[in-house]
């Protein structure tokens, strides 16, 4: 069955008040468009928010809870996602003020597409989302229904609402960045500081309990 409109009005006020609220994808998204403006601040935004689907799969699959329990499992996405996270930011730190390689020729922007798929592994490889869907989305679930269809139903919503406000944030970011990057000393220094936000989101990740 579909959801409800009791549902969803429950829903989506919540979903966007925690989208909204301070956290490690809206640093991220935020930091990327300034230092490399509006389209590769969207586009990584795009991709932190459809990681969630791969976040709701697992709920919806129960994977989701098998994960949660075994803290080893746990511990080995943390350091995976924490150390992804670090990596993307050492390669902006060490940018020379040609924005974050991804093997492209030294000066050359890099693809949409790669920073797309950046966006995308930094948010699948976040246990914390996890650990985040499996908590949340079952608080909206009826028991009039299956639980794994609606919660396959709840997570695309919010993917849907978390990709516009992304979206958004990386354009309005883009031009506060437009500004900022029109010396090329100023953007050396805009990758610096999206480095070390990077950096510490993942060192962060990696030493949380």
């Amino acid at each position: 069955m579909l959801l409800g409109p009791e549902q969803l009005l429950a829903f989506l006020p919540a979903a966007i008040l925690i989208t909204l609220s301070p956290g490690p994808d809206n640093l991220m998204v935020l930091s990327l468009g300034i230092a490399r403006g509006r389209r590769a601040g969207m586009v990584f935004g795009l991709g932190c928010a459809l990681g969630c689907l791969s976040h709701t799969t697992l709920a919806a699959l129960g994977v989701g809870a098998l994960l949660a329990a075994s803290p080893l499992a746990l511990l080995g996405l943390k350091l995976l996602g924490g150390g992804y996270l670090a990596w993307l930011g050492w390669q902006a730190l060490h940018s020379a003020g040609t924005r974050l390689q991804t093997g492209a020729p030294q000066g050359a922007e890099p693809s949409l597409w790669r920073l797309f798929a950046k966006g995308l592994c930094a948010n699948a490889v976040n246990p914390k989302v996890i650990l985040f869907f499996l908590a949340f989305l079952p608080q909206f679930i009826s028991s009039g229904g299956s639980a794994g269809w609606q919660t396959l139903q709840l997570g695309a919503l919010f993917t849907l609402q978390a990709a516009l406000l992304f979206a958004t944030l990386g354009y309005f970011a883009g031009h506060a960045g437009s500004w900022l990057n029109t010396s090329p000393r100023r953007g050396m220094w805009l990758d610096r500081l999206a480095g070390m936000v990077f950096i510490a989101l993942g060192l962060r990740l990696m030493l949380a309990r």
